[in-house]
């Protein structure tokens, strides 16, 4: 979990946001949330009324928790719209388009953890084979997305809290990706990013938008 942590950065992460812009965009994530539940429907904004650090155009995802249980989890490995955007429709999606669970229920609300992960443009790893890959994997540091075809997995640098060993963390994203736990190939390619994550807790009684 990244409850209560300070946001895990590299040297290649940009500028960490400060504390009013975290809350501006767990602020957004929450507003998001509680508009779903009253409406029906995702929240309109208008990027322009944000900073303009918050409206550059990152990737980013929304994990929800529950009870120290997984709850939703949705987001954007690219950079593809402003973040306010980004973070307002991934917080959505993860509270009621999540295909592993059915939509949030309003008496859910009290006591949610909500994340938010914004991520750095994803590298390339290159590498010669498993061995060579493991050793340039930096555990804690990298979220790794694995492609080989179609099939693709991703795990956030938050999954290191759990699968703190380099082997078994490339393991189970190969299972992820929906390959064999000892499966390689040549034809496989990894990238890694960094986040920088930050969470609240929601509330029942908290006003909606």
């Amino acid at each position: 979990m990244l409850w209560g942590m300070a946001p895990m950065r590299s040297p290649e992460t940009p500028a960490a946001f400060d504390d009013g812009e975290r809350s501006v965009l767990l602020e957004l994530a929450g507003r998001s949330i509680r508009h779903g539940l009253e409406n029906g429907c995702q929240i309109s904004l208008d990027p322009a009324a944000y900073p303009e650090k918050l409206r550059q155009v990152r990737a980013s995802f929304v994990t929800l928790n529950r009870g120290g249980n997984l709850r939703g989890c949705i987001g954007h490995l690219k950079a593809i719209q402003p973040l306010v955007s980004d973070v307002a429709e991934n917080a959505y999606s993860a509270a009621f388009r999540d295909p592993r669970f059915t939509p949030l229920d309003a008496s859910e609300v009290e006591g949610l953890e909500l994340h938010i992960s914004v991520l750095t443009p994803a590298t390339e790893i290159i590498f010669t084979s498993q061995s060579d890959l493991l050793e340039k994997i930096r555990p804690g540091v990298d979220g790794l997305i694995l492609m080989l075809g179609r099939q693709q997995g991703t795990f956030l640098p938050s999954v290191w809290e759990s699968l703190p060993d380099s082997r078994t963390f490339l393991e189970h994203l190969k299972l992820k990706a929906g390959l064999a736990r000892g499966y390689w190939s040549r034809e496989i390619k990894i990238f890694r990013y960094q986040t920088e994550s930050f969470a609240s807790s929601l509330h029942a009684t908290a006003g909606s938008n």
